[in-house]
C-alpha cells in the first residue's frame, strides 16, 4: 500500500470512529516478513559474510545494507506453537516496516533466545521497538534510523532512548548528578537529547519485565507529539513533544514514521505483532 494511500485510510478511520476502538490488525503475517524492509550494519570482524569487503585490518569497511541479509539475521520460525519473527542477532541491524505510521497502539510479544554475539557476547542481551523511523537507515548510531526507542534489554524494558537527532521531554528526576535520570511523574519535565546535558536515554519506571525465556508484552501508544510504553501491562515511560533536528538544524515535530526492530547482539523473537489506529491515548494509559 502506497504511504499517502495508508493516511488517507488512516484519517478517514479517525474521523468516523469517534471513541470507538478500531480492532487491531496484524503487522506480521506470520508466514514471510511481506510489509518490512532489512538493513543490516558493518559485521563484526568474528562474522563471515560472504562477497563482504574487509579492509587491511580484517574489518568490514561497509554496511551490508538494504534487503541484503545475506545471513538471515532476520526469518520466520514457529516457536511455542506459533509463528514468530525470529531474530539471530548476529550482525546489528533493522527490520523495518516498508509504511510508515502515526497516531496508534502497537501491541507485540517478545522472548530471548540464547546466543549471543561479538561485540556484546558478554554483556546483557540487547534490542529494541524503534518507532517515528525517518531520514535514512544509519542515522542512529550507524545503523538505525533516527527514531524514538522503546528499549528491549535485560533489566531496562521500556527505557526511552533517542536513536539520532531525535528529542522528546520526560517528566524525570535522579538522586544525585551521577546518576541516570528515571521517569517520574511528579517531576518537572526535562528535554532528552544525544547533544543535551540529559543525554539520550531515561530509566523506565517501574520495571515489570519477565524472566528471559518468558514471552513479555510491549505496547507503544502514540499520539500526536506523546508516546506511552507500557511492559506486561504497566506504564513506565510517557515522552512528550517528540520532535527531530532537521538537515539545516531546525526542530520540527515528529509524530509518524517506520517501526524498526532491532538486531543489536543476541537472539530473540518477536510474534504477536499487531497495530491499530487512535484518536487519543486512553486515560487508563496516562492515569
Amino acid at each position: 500500500m502506497k504511504k499517502s494511500v495508508f493516511y488517507l485510510a488512516f484519517a478517514y478511520v479517525l474521523a468516523s470512529c469517534g471513541t470507538k476502538e478500531e480492532p487491531f490488525e496484524p503487522l506480521f503475517n506470520g508466514e514471510n516478513l511481506s510489509g518490512w524492509e532489512t538493513y543490516i550494519g558493518i559485521p563484526d570482524s568474528s562474522v563471515t559474510v560472504p562477497g563482504t569487503e574487509r579492509d587491511e585490518n580484517g574489518k568490514y569497511a561497509q554496511p551490508v545494507g538494504l534487503n541484503n541479509d545475506l545471513l538471515g539475521v532476520f526469518s520466520v520460525a514457529e516457536v511455542d506453537g506459533e509463528p514468530a519473527i525470529h531474530v539471530s542477532g548476529q550482525i546489528y541491524g533493522a527490520l523495518a516496516t516498508i509504511n510508515e505510521y502515526g497516531n496508534y497502539h502497537l501491541r507485540l510479544e517478545v522472548k530471548w533466545g540464547e546466543r549471543k554475539w561479538a561485540p556484546r557476547a558478554d554483556k546483557p542481551r540487547n534490542a529494541g521497538v524503534l518507532y517515528h523511523g525517518t531520514g535514512e537507515f544509519g542515522k542512529g548510531l550507524g545503523v538505525w534510523k533516527a527514531s524514538h526507542e522503546c528499549q528491549v534489554q535485560e533489566n531496562m524494558f521500556g527505557d526511552s532512548y533517542r536513536m539520532g537527532e531525535t528529542y522528546c521531554d520526560i517528566t524525570a528526576s535522579r538522586a544525585s548528578e551521577n546518576e541516570r535520570y528515571t521517569f517520574d511523574v511528579n517531576a518537572p519535565a526535562i528535554t532528552f537529547g544525544r547533544d543535551l546535558p540529559a543525554g539520550p536515554v531515561c530509566s523506565k519506571n517501574p520495571a515489570n519485565e519477565k524472566p528471559a525465556g518468558e514471552w513479555n508484552t510491549i505496547e507503544i501508544l502514540c499520539y500526536e507529539g506523546t508516546s506511552v510504553h507500557s511492559i506486561n501491562g504497566k506504564v513506565n515511560m510517557v515522552n512528550t513533544n517528540s520532535r527531530v533536528k532537521t538537515a539545516d538544524g531546525e526542530l520540527v515535530p515528529l509524530t509518524k514514521g517506520v517501526i524498526q526492530l532491532q538486531s543489536e547482539g543476541a537472539e530473540l523473537y518477536y510474534r504477536r505483532v499487531e497495530i491499530r489506529p487512535i484518536n487519543k491515548i486512553p486515560d487508563e494509559y496516562l492515569n
